[in-house]
């Protein structure tokens, strides 16, 4: 039994993009089932799980975390090309995800925190040896 005080995700490919395979209608059913038995946070992917074709561009997955949001009542992290800081803060003060996950970006990058941050944030005096010097 999963304890009551820790949270509990998972991770679904919401479309399979193949005729047959599963539809934004099926991941919004099930994440309302699994919401009833105890999950607090759908991660929404798509096409992990057969091969398909599909388009890509920035931000490509988050209408399937946000049709999760909104239909089965239930957080989500969005993932999907998120590469940007800007597209970071579009998807989370518009509501459209809960949380967002960079993935591969951060593999790419692994400043990417670092670089995506306000100029004028103050560092936690914890952190202050991590600045990079000039």
């Amino acid at each position: 039994m999963w304890p009551e005080d820790k949270p509990l995700s998972v991770r679904l490919s919401a479309e399979d993009y193949l005729d047959g395979g599963l539809t934004i209608q099926d991941t919004v059913q099930i994440s309302k089932t699994l919401k009833e038995y105890g999950v607090d946070l759908m991660d929404i992917s798509s096409g992990g799980l057969l091969p398909a074709s599909m388009e890509l561009g920035p931000g490509y997955q988050v209408p399937f975390a946000e049709a999760v949001k909104k239909e089965a009542q239930i957080p989500t992290i969005a993932v999907g090309l998120i590469t940007s800081p800007e597209l970071v803060r579009e998807i989370v003060f518009n509501g459209r995800a809960d949380f967002v996950a960079l993935g591969r970006e951060l593999l790419r990058n692994p400043y990417w925190v670092l670089e995506a941050r306000p100029e004028e944030e103050v560092w936690p005096w914890q952190y202050r040896r991590a600045i990079p010097r000039a």
